[in-house]
């Protein structure tokens, strides 16, 4: 009873059976999903491959001294940024986006790795005692460490990963004891590019808002001022980002906000995705009966869309199970944030869940139709080694820092 009440203690279990459950139903939905494939067959070994080396990877990191992720916090920070300005340069070019690397017969992303940088980094960042998370110039360069892998990723352009670099950063720093102010000033320029997505108007009553919001802060005319060109700024950006963007990138935000506007096109994979998530009803098809799933009307159902597999034929119930499962695992982690004695791991957690809520959530809206089609997995399902491998590690940081909440680092 002993042995098994310090085996508790150390290991926390609920995390690790959550990301298993979550694994083997990734496997049985990548088997069904390329089972009639003849050229995408050999992805469910692969995943098999992927998970073996993740779970060895999960428990190295796990035993790992607790010091360990604060000293490679900068370094991995830099090494990730070196990553993100090679694959500009050597990088393969996958889905109109140059953000793929090659080593050997082994491909990866480098922004897969680099949100594990930007997570220590910024956890160590943020701890520091000189930072004053709401003086506005350490704001800026808090902003700013998120901006440069930001920038780097839109390059490619990645429009799906910058979002999820953006949402990292901004859930960090507000954790990090943010006040009203500064939250509105980051995340004032965000609104306001959402709403030149949708045209003049919704951008001229945004810009109104942030007008309104400076009077009610009352702040000095300087900062005042400067807050609203970044503002302004921000709009005429939407212009410059349009260019940058790959004309199915485009189409793909048009179609977010008219789905119909292509329906054979770049709407296509959107709306086949509500048809499978529709036509599952209660319970499902069954196993392998799906008629989008199995007769190939979402091209390449097992990475993206792969939610809408089990929507098919496993029906409500079998989608519910994942969202149960997802949530389990999201409270444990909120829950973890509080039992962590110091504020580095408090943050890094923080980052952890952020980052695997985005991607949850986007995904999941992606395939009943309600976010735009930006290419995010969903975590532990989908087939994808880069991901993959990242987030075990990530699980196995969330694993060490359980294992030593008891501890100042």
């Amino acid at each position: 009873m002993k042995i098994s009440y310090k085996l508790k203690d150390k290991f926390d279990f609920v995390v690790f059976f959550s990301v298993t459950v979550l694994l083997i139903i990734g496997l049985v939905s990548i088997y069904s999903a390329t089972y009639n494939h003849p050229t995408a067959k050999g992805n469910l070994n692969k995943q098999i491959f992927f998970i073996m080396i993740s779970f060895l990877e999960l428990f190295v990191v796990f035993l790992l001294p607790a010091r360990t992720f604060r000293i490679m916090a900068l370094p991995s920070y830099l090494f990730s940024l070196l990553l993100l300005i090679m694959v500009l340069f050597f990088g393969n070019t996958i889905y109109g986006a140059k953000s793929w690397m090659s080593i050997g017969s082994f491909g990866f992303q480098p922004s897969e790795f680099g949100k594990i940088g930007l997570i220590f980094f910024l956890s160590y960042w943020l701890t520091n005692t000189k930072i004053d998370i709401n003086n506005l110039k350490d704001l800026f360069f808090t902003v700013l460490i998120g901006l440069v892998p930001i920038f780097l990723i839109l390059l490619e352009p990645d429009m799906g990963t910058a979002i999820v670099f953006a949402g990292i950063s901004l859930v960090m720093i507000f954790w990090s004891g943010l006040d009203l102010f500064g939250l509105f000033v980051v995340l004032s320029p965000g609104i306001i590019l959402f709403a030149s997505l949708f045209g003049t108007i919704p951008f001229l009553i945004a810009l109104l808002m942030v007008i309104i919001a400076l009077f009610y802060f009352k702040q000095n005319l300087f900062i005042s001022g400067a807050v609203f060109v970044i503002n302004l700024a921000t709009g005429f950006i939407f212009d410059f980002l349009l260019k940058i963007l790959k004309p199915h990138q485009v189409s793909r935000l048009l179609s977010f906000v008219d789905p119909a506007s292509d329906p054979l096109g770049s709407g296509y994979n959107a709306m086949q995705a509500k048809v499978a998530m529709g036509s599952g009803g209660l319970f499902g098809k069954g196993f392998l009966q799906g008629n989008q799933t199995q007769l190939r009307f979402i091209p390449e159902q097992w990475t993206d869309f792969i939610y809408c597999v089990v929507g098919e034929e496993f029906g409500f119930i079998g989608s519910i199970l994942i969202l149960a499962i997802f949530l389990v695992l999201f409270l444990r982690l909120l829950n973890l944030t509080s039992l962590a004695r110091d504020k580095f791991s408090k943050l890094t957690v923080v980052g952890i869940l952020t980052l695997l809520f985005i991607h949850f959530s986007i995904n999941i809206g992606m395939n009943l139709g309600i976010t735009p089609v930006i290419g995010l997995p969903l975590p532990f399902i989908s087939y994808g080694g880069s991901s993959l491998i990242a987030n075990m590690f990530l699980i196995g940081v969330v694993l060490n820092i359980y294992r030593n909440r008891k501890h100042n680092i």
